[in-house]
């Protein structure tokens, strides 16, 4: 099963909010996801992470989303030097 930690997007129509899930990459954007390790919120322009379940799911061998590892480096919850060692 190859895991992806990926953005599924929730809100209402043209009030996008977003949590950040690690799901089956083959599952689709609105389905089934294994947890749920924070959310972001483009319109406050806030996201919150938690740090040590992203980074336990990378070993385990999670993939990360293009956006989520511009979201949590941009916004100073991982390091990209921290994504690299792993």
């Amino acid at each position: 099963m190859a895991v992806r930690i990926r953005l599924r997007r929730m809100g209402a129509s043209k009030v996008p909010f977003y949590r950040i899930v690690v799901a089956d990459s083959r599952s689709p954007v609105k389905g089934k996801f294994i947890e749920s390790v924070g959310w972001y919120d483009p319109r406050a322009k806030k996201v919150q992470a938690d740090k040590e379940k992203i980074l336990n799911w990378i070993k385990k061998g999670a993939k990360l989303s293009n956006s989520v590892e511009k979201l949590i480096v941009n916004y100073s919850i991982v390091s990209a030097k921290e994504l690299s060692q792993k």
